[in-house]
């Protein structure tokens, strides 16, 4: 909590060249690239970092081959050329991962159709990945025997890319990467507005925690609000080209379901893309694609029917999945940037995640549209473009503000490493060695676990069961992370409540000395508080349930001739 107190009191004691509202990957790559660049820079995020729509992702870094339906091959090839730095950038982090799309008897397009795209697909990439296949109903079933074929009718396999730690993980790494410039960035504070005024920006800000208000000033806002950017540009004013349209979209993430490290992708029966991730020791599976008026969303029963249905049609298994096997949801919004004229009414499903800059030259004001993992990289150079344009000086326009530690570095942790023979003490149910899991989170910092280790074993001991997090993570995790509360490390900066069930965790005596390391004398109170917030979620879903049932069922009363207990016809 020191870090995150110091950063406070740092915001209302300078003018910032930058000030940017929202720490989902936006605001964190904006962050990391003005800051490395030389800028000042305060980022606030009312929530925790990575708190919205950046934590509920399909943890997929892909170059959109969707997007080939609809023939937007600008896109396409833009965002494939960002997977593709993504993968040279991040080797240890964002991996090429093969997926297999099986087609089923009826579907709108032939496989050697959808076959042929994939090969245009690795061109439009440079054919930067493994080359596309095409797969007979025999060869699916000899590669992935989990998939039912009995109405197959062919399929291919393709490549893109994947995120090996979660997305909220790696979003923070960009804010830590902008602390480590000198950048200020600080979790759960808010903003409450902000005006123009003669020589820039006041924002009146709140710290959540506390209640404390305070002023901070600078040269540039940037609204890097994510789904709440419409919402804050109104509290300062501003008008934009663009707004926001909402797509919910849940996972579901149930045991693992298969040992093959692919993706396996089918049609549901709606038509859109429905994906089988491996997540370590779980699968995720997923997405929904609904159109909702509102940021706030929650997976309702008919979303989870929806995604246990499909994949119950599509696998062979020894019995169909139901409720009893989810061991955790992801329920968020994409914001989707259209016109502010309109637009959004208009093919919503065939809408992209593309980004949309809307910049205010004469305010010094950014709004930050739509955007998605892949992209993060181009958020940031084009940040920095337009800061610099408005006349904020960049003193270090060429450096490289992203990416892994040198490979010196690297060859250095390895060595150390293998000089105490760290995986050696690696767990037995462990899905990777030590050393290469230290390294892909923790880059350079990872050197100062190893000291830690040397000096007391007991730091590479798994601390909570079921999970792949060390207790020299933990020590970590409250001197850098800024860990506020528990949910913060279990579900943002690690994925252990993902990947284990609410039932174990409370089982768990490793959970109650994680909370003392990274809480101390509050520990009981932050492990309370994070099982009381996931009841109230779950009432707040049951009630929105309702709700929508009775909406459903009034709406059909209320139609001509409908009689009670009879669903109208259509």
């Amino acid at each position: 909590m020191e870090l995150r107190s110091s950063n406070i009191d740092k915001l209302g004691g300078e003018v910032f060249d930058v000030l940017i509202v929202g720490g989902g990957i936006n605001g964190a790559s904006a962050a990391a690239a003005l800051a490395g660049k030389g800028v000042r820079v305060a980022l606030i995020e009312r929530g925790d970092f990575a708190g919205s729509t950046s934590m509920h992702s399909s943890n997929l870094v892909w170059g959109g081959i969707k997007y080939m339906e609809s023939r937007d091959f600008a896109l396409v090839r833009k965002l494939c050329r960002s997977r593709n730095h993504l993968i040279k950038s991040y080797p240890a982090t964002v991996q090429e991962i093969r997926f297999l799309t099986t087609i089923t008897q009826g579907f709108r397009y032939h496989p050697r159709y959808l076959w042929a795209g994939a090969w245009l697909y690795w061109l439009i990439g440079n054919g930067f990945t493994r080359i596309p296949r095409f797969l007979s109903p025999q060869a699916i079933s000899d590669n992935e025997a989990i998939i039912d074929t009995s109405s197959a009718v062919g399929g291919f396999e393709y490549s893109d890319a994947y995120l090996h730690d979660n997305d909220a993980r790696f979003v923070f790494n960009f804010v830590r990467g902008a602390l480590n410039y000198g950048a200020v960035a600080v979790n759960y504070v808010e903003s409450l507005g902000a005006q123009r005024e003669p020589d820039g920006w006041l924002t009146r800000v709140r710290d959540v925690m506390t209640g404390k208000e305070l002023a901070v000033r600078s040269r540039v806002l940037i609204n890097a609000a994510g789904p709440w950017v419409d919402e804050h540009n109104a509290l300062t004013g501003q008008s934009t080209n663009h707004r926001h349209v909402y797509s919910k979209g849940i996972h579901l993430i149930v045991p693992r379901l298969t040992d093959s490290q692919r993706v396996l992708a089918f049609f549901a029966d709606d038509g859109r893309l429905f994906f089988v991730i491996p997540m370590g020791p779980r699968t995720c599976i997923g997405t929904t694609d609904t159109r909702v008026e509102r940021p706030e969303v929650v997976a309702t029963e008919e979303d989870i029917r929806f995604v246990l249905g499909n994949i119950n049609k599509r696998l062979r298994l020894e019995r169909p999945l139901d409720q009893q096997d989810i061991i955790s949801i992801r329920c968020g919004v994409r914001p989707l940037a259209v016109k502010a004229a309109g637009g959004g009414e208009r093919d919503f499903l065939q809408l992209s995640r593309k980004h949309a800059i809307d910049i205010n030259r004469q305010d010094a004001h950014l709004s930050i549209f739509g955007g998605k993992l892949t992209d993060c990289l181009n958020v940031g150079e084009e940040v920095v473009e337009a800061v610099n344009r408005m006349g904020i000086e960049v003193p270090f326009p060429k450096h490289r503000w992203y990416g892994e530690p040198p490979d010196q570095v690297r060859r250095e942790f390895l060595h150390q490493a293998r000089l105490m023979r760290l995986d050696d003490l690696t767990a037995q149910a462990s899905s990777e060695p030590l050393s290469t899991r230290l390294w892909r989170r923790y880059g350079t910092h990872a050197l100062e676990m190893l000291e830690e280790i040397r000096e007391d074993p007991r730091q590479a001991e798994v601390l909570i069961e079921g999970t792949e997090y060390l207790r020299c993570e933990l020590h970590y995790a409250k001197r850098r992370e800024m860990i506020t509360r528990l949910e913060d490390f279990l579900r943002r900066r690690s994925k252990i409540a993902l990947v284990v069930h609410e039932e174990a965790m409370r089982r768990s005596p490793g959970l109650r000395e994680a909370c003392v390391i990274l809480f101390g004398d509050e520990a009981d109170a932050r492990l309370e508080e994070y099982f009381d917030t996931t009841r109230r979620e779950r009432s707040e879903a049951a009630a929105v349930e309702r709700a929508a049932t009775l909406d459903a069922a009034s709406t059909v009363l209320a139609e001509p001739g409908a009689e009670p207990g009879r669903q109208a016809s259509h």
